[in-house]
């Protein structure tokens, strides 16, 4: 996965974090999350703020 994999990632997340509320995590701890997740494999240089409320958002959106 790459950061522009927000789908894909949230999917990841809400299986590796299933008791996390995406609401309450800031960008910091997000972005460990997703690096820590199997199967990602970008440069943790290359995210952003945008990618970050990207893949926050998708992990909002898919646990309802």
């Amino acid at each position: 996965m790459k950061w522009t994999d927000s789908l894909d990632i949230a999917i990841a997340l809400i299986d590796a974090r299933p008791n996390v509320e995406p609401e309450r995590v800031n960008f910091v701890t997000l972005m460990n999350y997703v690096v820590q997740l199997p199967g990602f494999s970008d440069d943790p240089d290359r995210c952003g703020e945008r990618v970050l409320e990207a893949i926050q958002q998708a992990w909002i959106d898919e646990r309802k």
